[in-house]
């Protein structure tokens, strides 16, 4: 009789395997239970002024009337920042990867880098003190030529501290953001892509429209909904550039400006007290939905295009 042996081949399981599968989950229940922290704070402490009654607040408003215009006022000035801030962020990736020289090429992408690491608040003088005045007299001209649009109507701002000014700001400090992940996406296209448009006649401006971007789509998607998530937080900069007067606007020239969530918080907390503080917060909860709803929405659409992603 014989006897046939099995052997159960198992793979072996180093204990430098086991350490970073532990430094791993710990560190995703501690992200995840950091976000749940923050969600309970913010719910728990912002729902007694998200139902307090009109006259139990300083600013003798509901909260539904206190914080639409300043949803509305941080979603225009980042949808601005983004869009100002999406094309000069490709054509800079674009040139540093498949244009320049190797040599210009890379300290560019340098200065690129470093520019991300410069504090908001530098940003913010910059604007204030210099950005502000230089284009003032770019909202005259707006206003005398194009103020039959809403956008232009005026009349201009005497200052420049208007929502197109922090939405330029925005849009420089997005900037290294976006063009860093855009160069990292279009150096991952495959050599053998642009060899081929090449070689079948195609323009270098052809081979980038048919090869490049084509592939880089959902990571260009995801580049700009970082720099959307970055624009809808910032707090200083618009702070210190922004005249704002708590309105509903889509006038972007005038010194009558809706304010931000983050600058709102940042200039009414150190005064706020009692129920005050409570919206405020509450204010802060409004924002950090927006940004849960902004992320889940860029996950999204980077799943709908995966296969053309060079970032996943």
């Amino acid at each position: 009789m014989s006897t046939t042996t099995e052997t159960e081949t198992r793979a072996v399981v180093r204990p430098g395997d086991r350490v970073f599968r532990g430094i791993s989950s710990i560190s995703a229940i501690v992200i995840v239970s950091t976000l749940a922290g923050v969600a309970i704070f913010l719910t728990a402490e912002g729902v007694p002024g998200m139902t307090a009654s009109a006259d139990q607040v300083k600013s003798g408003e509901t909260f539904l009337r206190y914080v639409t215009p300043l949803v509305f006022g941080t979603l225009w000035a980042a949808v601005i920042a983004l869009a100002i801030a999406t094309p000069v962020s490709i054509g800079v990736a674009l040139f540093i990867s498949h244009v320049a020289p190797r040599r210009l090429a890379q300290p560019i992408g340098y200065v690129i880098d470093l520019l991300a690491a410069v504090p908001s608040v530098v940003y913010g003088s910059w604007g204030i003190l210099t950005l502000s005045s230089s284009i003032q007299p770019l909202y005259v001209w707006l206003e005398r030529n194009l103020g039959f649009l809403p956008f232009f109507a005026g009349p201009a701002s005497a200052t420049g501290r208007t929502i197109l000014t922090a939405a330029v700001v925005l849009a420089i400090m997005v900037l290294p953001i976006m063009t860093a992940i855009c160069r990292e996406i279009f150096l991952q296209t495959p050599r053998l892509h642009e060899e081929a448009a090449l070689a079948l006649g195609a323009t270098r401006w052809e081979m980038i429209t048919m090869a490049v971007l084509p592939y880089a789509r959902s990571g260009i998607v995801s580049a700009a909904m970082l720099a959307l998530g970055r624009a809808l937080g910032e707090t200083m900069a618009v702070a210190m550039v922004l005249s704002a007067s708590g309105v509903i606007s889509v006038n972007l020239i005038s010194s009558t400006n809706p304010s931000t969530i983050a600058a709102n918080i940042a200039l009414s907390f150190p005064e706020a007290s009692g129920l005050d503080v409570s919206v405020l917060i509450g204010t802060g909860l409004v924002l950090f939905a927006i940004t849960f709803a902004v992320n889940v929405a860029a996950r999204a659409l980077v799943a709908r295009h995966r296969e053309f992603s060079g970032a996943n």
